[in-house]
């Protein structure tokens, strides 16, 4: 069993996919953008996913996420086939089980930081729900766990990018999540902040336990992770420090209306 299905350092997986594709149509034509992957990520790896536009990063993301279920295959994360799960399982998963940090930050720009950060308490329920007190004494703690406990007052449009990411950060903390899922984090940063952010997302891998995945174009964020996965033509591969990139055959979308024999060789 190679990298891709064992994980890294021989911990028991959270997350394995398991002969998952993903096909968008336009019309008749078919593109599948992801071929049958198989992934295994331990529990508490700090990895990236890199790959050329389109490659299907951000769908993987997404789908571990379970913010796109339309896919054939099986995503388990936890022990638990996220196809399986019920509507108010998968929000409860995604509310509890997973910070989500996106490039372009999604804070309400009408609200403090402060009350940007507690919006995942307005979304709990059951044993998940919070007094107005706690969920503030939640979002402090977070809020000083990224340095910025002092900018809880002020809104989001008084602070530059790096503090705007923090305080996404922050918000995705606000659940004790055990999976992070950041999608080019820091894409709308300069490479200074971007390094910080990315220090940041390393100690709380190391500091909290917290498994991280990252998809990013920057190969210093992706060196910077422990293992590096790389999507192209639709297959995963094993990235070794110093680089790679495996020639990939070229593959043609799939033409339903094309007579049999001159279709793209999409599997």
């Amino acid at each position: 069993m190679d990298a891709l299905q064992r994980g890294c350092y021989g911990r028991p997986p959270m997350i394995r996919v398991r002969d998952m594709h993903k096909s968008y149509r336009t019309g008749k034509l078919v593109n599948e953008v992801l071929r049958g992957i198989d992934l295994d990520v331990a529990d508490g790896e700090f990895l990236s996913i890199v790959g050329p536009s389109g490659s299907g990063k951000t769908t993987l993301l997404h789908a571990i996420g379970g913010l796109d279920s339309d896919y054939t295959g099986k995503v388990e994360v936890d022990g638990k086939d996220l196809h399986d799960l019920p509507d108010t399982g998968l929000s409860n998963y995604r509310n509890r089980f997973v910070g989500f940090v996106f490039q372009s930050f999604y804070l309400l720009p009408h609200l403090t930081c402060m009350e940007n950060v507690v919006l995942p308490a307005l979304f709990a329920r059951g044993d998940g729900v919070l007094a107005d007190d706690a969920a503030h004494t939640r979002a402090r703690e977070v809020l000083a766990h990224v340095g910025l406990e002092d900018r809880a007052r002020d809104r989001p449009t008084t602070l530059s990018g790096g503090q705007r990411q923090r305080i996404a950060i922050a918000r995705a903390l606000f659940n004790r999540p055990r999976l992070m899922l950041c999608d080019e984090p820091t894409g709308n940063l300069d490479t200074k902040t971007g390094a910080q952010i990315v220090e940041l997302f390393r100690r709380l891998n190391k500091d909290a336990g917290i498994t991280v995945l990252i998809v990013t174009h920057d190969p210093r964020i992706s060196q910077a992770t422990d293992r590096t996965i790389r999507v192209e033509d639709g297959q995963l591969f094993d990235e070794p420090r110093g680089g790679f990139r495996r020639e990939p055959p070229e593959v043609a979308p799939v033409d339903e209306a094309a007579p049999a024999g001159k279709q793209g060789a999409a599997r």
